[in-house]
């Protein structure tokens, strides 16, 4: 009888490996984020899809146009590749390449987004009538660089990020990501607080919500601007689910994109990370 148990404990362990080892052979999705908008199609990795999302979400706690965030892509893409490099020329760091040298900042404030996106910001809005400028002029009077020609070439990405990341162009952002889960709704409430400011966050034991209000075109906005900023940090904080107006972006089917989830109030963006 006791060899039976042995060898039926054997074969139990033996079929859990195996599954183990299946489990382990399964593929991994490659991890990128797309913006399509008119004919543009603008593909970013994740890390340049969570930083230009929160270039969004600060000019749209600002009150800042969406021209304003366009340009603050732009000039990442051209000075970090919206990447937020620890080195540069001379002393620069950060994604805008911002030198401490130069009033910046220190070297660990030019290496927080936030402060570095924030003070691009404080640049941007102290030149009169950036809105009507090119994206090189406006980038440059910021800048000062020494290539100020070569932020025009990421308009067209730029536009088509800044369109939908501020929800201008309903669920035409989108990630593709490994499924995770296990992420904290404590995280996520705290993420959108900082980079959005006092929106109303409420929190349950399984969910994250952000309830609106207002005028029908500002609620779309905004509220296409929060999904999307979550679906850009998905990958980030673990996201497993995002709903809003009819539509649901999900971790494990997100080579899908958005599709159809009549449940998804147009009143309320919803996120699950379980």
């Amino acid at each position: 009888m006791r060899f039976r148990w042995v060898l039926f404990a054997g074969l139990v362990l033996a079929g859990v490996l195996v599954a183990v080892a299946v489990r382990d052979r399964t593929p991994l999705r490659s991890e990128y984020c797309v913006a399509e908008v008119g004919q543009t199609r603008a593909q970013v990795d994740t890390e340049q899809a969570r930083w230009s999302a929160l270039m969004a979400a600060i000019s749209q706690r600002r009150g800042l146009p969406p021209r304003a965030t366009t340009i603050a892509i732009a000039t990442a893409f051209q000075e970090s590749k919206i990447h937020n490099i620890d080195y540069g020329d001379r002393d620069s760091l950060g994604l805008f390449q911002q030198r401490p040298s130069q009033g910046w900042g220190t070297p660990e404030q030019v290496m927080d987004p936030f402060h570095s996106i924030n003070r691009f910001y404080d640049g941007l809005v102290k030149v009169r009538g950036y809105g009507s400028l090119s994206i090189t002029e406006a980038a440059q009077r910021v800048q000062r660089s020494a290539y100020p020609g070569a932020y025009a070439q990421h308009e067209d990405y730029s536009r088509a990020l800044a369109s939908s990341l501020r929800g201008y162009s309903p669920a035409r952002f989108t990630c593709q990501v490994n499924p995770a889960g296990g992420g904290s709704l404590r995280a996520v409430s705290a993420d959108l607080e900082q980079a959005f400011g006092d929106i109303g966050v409420e929190r349950t034991s399984t969910s994250v919500a952000v309830p609106l209000s207002g005028r029908r075109a500002d609620v779309d906005a905004r509220g296409w601007g929060l999904a999307h900023y979550l679906v850009a940090n998905a990958a980030h904080l673990r996201v497993t689910s995002v709903r809003f107006d009819g539509r649901r972006w999900d971790a494990d089917d997100s080579p899908d994109g958005w599709v159809e989830d009549e449940t998804a109030r147009p009143d309320l963006v919803s996120v699950r990370v379980d």
